[in-house]
């Protein structure tokens, strides 16, 4: 499996050399871009604005920053390696936290940590963060952006993810709510809240929107027009404490096993 970074992760004076891997795929339905009036590929050319429209090579592309307009200083791949310190070259760990002291907003990528080298020091580590329900804070230079980073075990495997700093991430726009519910409201709410408690269990929750989206790919080549689903009804309430009652009447209900549609052909997806 190809890997997104190889390199190590230290703690103390230990090094242990990883590979990190994307845990995630992307299941989008590819769609090209098409000229309505053609039905011909819509493409994209990289130019220059004083290039007179002609296609500048990949190759020919560096980064430069606009210190004043229109003049710009140019920094290429070595530059930004000759910043690096030693430590930038590894993931560090700086400290071990409780993973439930790490705010889910700051979560960015997910990878899977596979050894590739010092085994054991791997597992010492691994089994050592699980037992004490510990996460390791951490940090790295990847490509030209320095990542905070966080390190957890579960099940035996060694998780990562990469972090947002806090000066990325953005203050909430809600103003404060100065609305303030009854009692009975309340406890109509927990109520509701007890018949919908469950275990989270990824496997029952499907992407339901992209089979509709595969079937209707499939009605139109076939010179069919798309149908649009049929849709329970809904109630609407005068008030709250109706929306409430009526929703804990719902939750308490014993729930129908859901079918999804069959799978249709699949086909080559175009980039």
């Amino acid at each position: 499996m190809a890997y997104s970074y190889k390199g190590s992760i230290s703690f103390g004076l230990v090094y242990i050399p990883v590979t990190l891997h994307k845990s995630i795929k992307n299941n989008d339905i590819g769609f090209n871009m098409i000229d309505k009036k053609t039905n011909s590929r819509v493409q994209y050319k990289k130019t220059c604005a004083e290039c007179d429209g002609r296609e500048v090579k990949q190759d020919d592309i560096v980064k430069g920053f606009e210190y004043e307009d229109g003049k710009y200083v140019i920094l290429e791949e070595k530059d930004f390696e000759k910043l690096k310190l030693k430590k930038d070259k590894n993931i560090t760990i700086e400290k071990f936290v409780k993973l439930s002291e790490v705010d889910p907003l700051y979560f960015e990528t997910p990878y899977y940590v596979v050894p590739t080298g010092a085994e054991k020091a791997f597992a010492v580590l691994l089994k050592a963060m699980e037992e004490e329900g510990r996460a390791a804070i951490a940090k790295t230079v990847l490509g030209t952006k320095e990542t905070l980073i966080l390190i957890r075990a579960k099940d035996g495997q060694m998780l990562l993810n990469t972090l947002f700093f806090e000066e990325e991430v953005t203050k909430n726009p809600a103003k404060e709510i100065k609305e303030t519910p009854s009692a009975a409201e309340i406890k109509m709410a927990k109520a509701i809240i007890e018949g919908m408690s469950g275990k989270f269990i990824p496997s029952e929750y499907k992407d339901e929107y992209r089979q509709r989206v595969q079937e209707a790919i499939e009605r139109k080549i076939a010179g069919k027009q798309i149908v649009a689903p049929k849709e329970k009804g809904v109630t609407s309430v005068s008030n709250l404490m109706e929306a409430l009652t009526k929703s804990l009447e719902l939750a308490q209900k014993p729930k129908a096993k859901k079918t999804l549609p069959k799978k249709t052909t699949s086909r080559k997806k175009e980039a």
